[in-house]
């Protein structure tokens, strides 16, 4: 069976299409647990009235305040040996179920059953969500996904499914830590999980104004910042390797104020000529000439411009530095 795991708060208008798509699943063998996050709409009405006529879904109220609460509340009380999660105002594809639960069958433990995105909306979807979406899905398609995942969230949430085992060695839904999704990716990344690639959409993702993930301040940039120095510390630093931090814009000052926070020493570099030479938070900024003279150097890199990211990738490159092992993409 598949435990399917939705928090909802004030959704009322987006549910009907979201549990009717999960009624039409071709794979029969779920059950849903609703939590409701302390909605003051009529959404615990909505999904009460799906509860009642069938008997698969269930409905529970939120222990605490917020989706990581409502997700422990939903998970404490699934019964299937796979999980998967759904997002309230979203939809699934109607094999979405089917098409995951026979990947993590045909692979095994170890895995993450994923599938592709697609964005919908009435006002039109941005360029900026465009290219997350092919992005995303490209990475998805060769199952790739942990090769950038400093980069940005690399399993499309919620569209993923784990054997419940391999959830618990994750820890579940217990960590504390915001974005949740991105949290968790780190998690499976941790373990050493497997992504089973996905050529098929196998769920869309509504944009409008109020979604949480544009307007909660826990999905703001510093989070995200945040989350990756946080296991980039714990999993991939090497400490007896010089580290060298590229860029000094937002990213670049925020991560460089944390390492210094942390008392890990550090080169900055930067290529702006005003800015070389200069002290920010102590610490000068160097000309990427400086690298000539380190030894095995580790590097972070903030840069945002694309053709920038490429000419720098092409000069680690040069210098036989590898991708995830010597230096890594965090934008």
């Amino acid at each position: 069976m598949v435990s399917i795991l939705i928090p909802f708060r004030n959704t009322e208008q987006f549910l009907p299409e979201c549990f009717d798509s999960i009624l039409v699943q071709t794979y029969e063998d779920w059950e849903l647990i609703a939590v409701n996050d302390h909605s003051t709409d009529k959404s615990k009405e909505v999904v009460h009235g799906y509860s009642q006529k069938d008997s698969r879904i269930s409905v529970y109220e939120n222990n605490g305040q917020g989706i990581i609460p409502a997700l422990r509340t939903a998970y404490g009380n699934a019964s299937g040996s796979f999980i998967t999660r759904m997002d309230s105002d979203d939809i699934m594809s109607p094999d979405r179920l089917q098409e995951m639960v026979t990947a993590l069958r045909n692979s095994g433990k170890g895995h993450v059953a994923v599938g592709q995105v697609r964005y919908f909306s009435k006002q039109g979807i941005s360029d900026g969500y465009a290219k997350y979406e092919e992005w995303l899905n490209l990475l998805t398609a060769r199952g790739t996904n942990f090769t950038e995942i400093y980069k940005e969230c690399v399993i499309p949430s919620p569209c993923w499914m784990v054997y419940r085992e391999d959830l618990e060695k994750c820890d579940a839904f217990r960590p504390e830590r915001y974005p949740e999704d991105y949290d968790l990716t780190f998690r499976f990344y941790e373990k050493q999980f497997r992504i089973i690639p996905c050529d098929t959409v196998l769920h869309l993702w509504r944009d409008y104004p109020e979604r949480t993930s544009r307007n909660h301040h826990h999905y703001a940039q510093n989070y995200f910042l945040d989350i990756k120095l946080h296991y980039f510390l714990k999993l991939d630093y090497a400490t007896g390797r010089p580290l060298v931090l590229w860029g000094a814009g937002f990213k670049g000052k925020t991560i460089a104020k944390h390492l210094v926070n942390k008392k890990l020493d550090f080169y900055w570099l930067c290529d702006n000529p005003n800015k070389i030479g200069k002290k920010i938070y102590g610490k000068v900024l160097l000309h990427f000439s400086i690298l000539k003279t380190l030894e095995q150097p580790q590097s972070i890199i903030t840069v945002a411009n694309n053709q920038s990211q490429e000419e720098i990738r092409t000069f680690l490159d040069r210098s036989d530095q590898i991708a995830m092992r010597d230096y890594f993409f965090f934008c």
